[in-house]
Parts: C-alpha cells; structure tokens; sequence
C-alpha cells in the first residue's frame, strides 16, 4: 500500500470535500470556519462562482497551450490585466507555477542584468523551498536544513523586527539600516551585490510589517550603489494586506515584483514583474517553463482580478482587517501570555510568549489545535512556530469575522489554561 511522505503532515486533522467562500466542509459533515485559505492562495474564497465558471469554460477549449511554443488568450488578457494593477514603470512580466520559482527568476534576472554574484536577504525572510529559494530564506532553520551546500552569495542584513528586539520602530529601524550599512561595507561589496530581497510583510517570519522609512532606506541605497530592490509580494499581494499590494502602505516601488499565491484563486500560477529595460537584460534561454502560464489557470486570474476589482475586495480587506484586529486586541488585552498582535489587513498574527517573554511554541499548538475543536482553522508561523496566523478570504463579512473571534477567545481561553 502506498502512502504520504511521513513528514506531510496537516495541520488540522481536517478531511476537506467541499469549500464555499471561507467555509470548508468536512468528511465528517462539519462546517469549519477556514482562516487559512490554503495560506493565503483562495483569495476569493473558496469555489468562486466566477473562478469556478472561466476555469469550467477554459478547460473545454484549451488546457494547456504552451507559452514559449504558443501564444494563448488567457494569458495575453492576464497580461492586460495585470497591467492595471503594476506600479507604473513594471510593465514586462514572467510566468511560472510557484513562488519559489518566481523568486529564482528574480534573483537570475537580476543577477544577469547586474553583472552581480550576491544577493541580500533580510533576517526572518520566507521565499521558499527550492534550493536557491531556501538560500535565500532566514525565518527557520526547516526551510534550509539538511541539504547543504546551499547557494553561495546569500548575506543576511537585519530588519527592523521592533517585538524580538524590545525598541520602539524607528529604534529598530535605524539599527537595520545601520547594519546594512556596515554589511556593505564588511561583507558584500556594492560592486558585488545584485540586489535586495525583502517582504513588505514577514511571512513565515512571524507576520512582522516593514515600515515605510525601512523601505525608503532600502530604495535610496539600491539607487546609489546600483543594486536592484526586489519585494516578494508571493503573500502580501493581490489585495491580502489591504491594499493591492503590500508595498503600497509604504510608497516604495521596487525594481522586480514577484507574486502568486492570491492571484489564481488556488490555480498555481506565479510571476515576476520589472520594466521592459531590465527584463531585456535576462540572457536568451533563461527565461520558460512547460507549465508556466498554463491557460486555464491565467483564466482563472483574470477572473480573480475581476472579482477583486468588482466586489471591492481591497476596500473590504482593509475593513474586516481592522475589525479582526481589534478583537484579537481585545482577547490580547485580556490574555497575558499573548505578547504581540501584528500585521496588515488580512495578514495578522498573534505571538505567544512565557511569563519571562520568550517564544512559546507550546501555548501556541495548543490554541490552534483548540480552534479546531471550535470550527476554526489556522495556522502557525514564527521561527518557533509561537504565532497564530489569521489569512481568511478577502470575500470575509462581519458575520465570519465575529464568528472567528467568539472561537479565538474560546481557543485562546482553553490554551492558555492547560497544563
């Protein structure tokens, strides 16, 4: 009999056979409130009528009509699309499947274009599995482990991280800059660095929002000694933090855009986005994939991105976001071992901490595995898994929200009280 790899673990013991908006439906017939959304991808929710309609009439024209042998609607109309939402000047785009593949391109394009050997990730940074991607990701030692040698080039900098380091934002701030400085100087020639990577929001790292002078300083170095300012947007985008991007909240505009996750409604489907000039600078060849902008799922991001534009859902994202905030600052108030409530939008995390402040992973199992028991589906992240992450749908109403947070307190109530 074959089975799963061991280590595919869920993390609810959920049997999911049908999910509607930010419901899924068990095996066992119980409806679960799902905060997760396949981590951060149903941006919709869940079988969207209008996702679920271009996918259907996509399927019975064409599956797969590959990019770099055929040219297909789908993906010339994603292309349209897309270019309604890009920061102006992001106007050349590159297709593939995941997010760790988009970031690869990123880091091959800019390598590339730069002439430039390293790349500069910040601490707690998650841009996947793959093993360039992992190179570049700091946010646990799962993600990296056990396969060495990794990527050559990687140099780690701080970010300004303000609940781990104990200061205020532009305390934290400044040291991050600070030490990118002397990164520059120490470690990484600018001579020798092709670009920055960094999310507007940590993801795996444990939910923790840049700020705008973080990514100001970030822009005006990379414009002064040459190097490129790549943002992984792969969670942050597409509306998630409450506006279409996450770099929005921040005015900063980078040079190389990476995301998936949101953007097909569970369809795997990744990109990149830079200007005409830098794109030309890929080396012929580099630049393909057998499954990348595959037809129906470019179908099912242009009707996600309608969806998004028609129902308002950036609009609605920053609303149910601040009304999710505020109760879970309520049970925070309410609840000492919670250390810190974080995030933007739709993006939130709740940190769990001892009685002498530090990460409490076991608090934080217990209270997601509480939630289960309550019809509420999360996740953890954090480099000791000790935060609780909220992601529902941006189709989410006042009505989930609440009942989201009557099942958080009673979660939170039953975790913090066991042995």
């Amino acid at each position: 009999m074959t089975t799963l790899s061991p280590h595919l673990r869920q993390a609810t013991p959920v049997v999911a056979v049908r999910g509607e908006g930010v419901h899924l439906y068990g095996e066992d017939g119980r409806r679960y409130l799902d905060f997760t959304a396949g981590i951060g991808v149903t941006s919709t929710g869940h079988c969207h009528p209008r996702v679920v309609a271009a996918a259907q009439e996509q399927v019975g024209t064409l599956i797969h009509g590959q990019y770099t042998t055929v040219m297909h609607q789908p993906l010339r109309q994603l292309v349209d699309r897309l270019g309604e939402v890009l920061p102006t000047g992001l106007d050349s785009l590159f297709f593939m499947n995941s997010g760790s593949e988009a970031v690869e391109a990123a880091l091959r394009l800019a390598r590339q274009a730069t002439g430039r050997p390293n790349v500069l990730v910040c601490h707690g940074g998650f841009h996947g599995r793959t093993v360039a991607a992992a190179s570049m990701t700091t946010s646990g030692t799962r993600f990296r482990s056990g396969f060495s040698p990794l990527m050559s080039g990687v140099v780690v900098t701080p970010f300004p991280t303000t609940f781990r380091y104990g200061w205020d934002e532009e305390t934290a701030t400044r040291f991050a800059l600070q030490e990118l400085d002397y990164t520059l100087q120490t470690i990484s020639s600018p001579d020798d660095t092709a670009a920055i990577i960094v999310e507007p929001v940590l993801g795996e790292g444990g939910y923790v929002p840049a700020n705008q002078a973080f990514l100001e300083g970030l822009r005006e170095r990379a414009d002064r000694h040459g190097f490129l300012l790549i943002l992984d947007e792969v969670q942050t985008g597409v509306g998630r933090t409450g506006r279409f991007w996450g770099h929005d909240h921040f005015g900063v505009t980078p040079d190389i855009l990476v995301t998936a996750k949101g953007l097909a409604s569970g369809f795997p489907l990744s990109g990149i986005a830079a200007s005409e000039e830098l794109m030309q600078k890929a080396w012929p060849g580099s630049q393909g994939g057998t499954y990348g902008a595959n037809a129906v799922a470019c179908a099912a991001a242009c009707a996600t991105l309608d969806v998004v534009r028609d129902e308002k859902l950036v609009e609605n994202a920053e609303a149910m976001g601040a009304r999710l905030r505020a109760g879970l600052e309520t049970v925070a108030a309410n609840t000492p071992g919670i250390g810190d409530v974080r995030g933007l939008g739709l993006m939130l995390g709740t940190e769990f901490v001892t009685a002498d402040g530090q990460p409490d992973s076991a608090t934080a199992a217990r209270v997601q595995r509480a939630a289960v028991d309550e019809g509420l589906l999360l996740l953890l992240c954090g480099a000791w898994n000790q935060v609780v992450r909220m992601i529902p749908a941006l189709v989410v109403d006042e009505t989930a929200i609440d009942d989201g947070l009557r099942a958080w307190s009673a979660a939170v109530a039953t975790g913090t009280s066991a042995p």
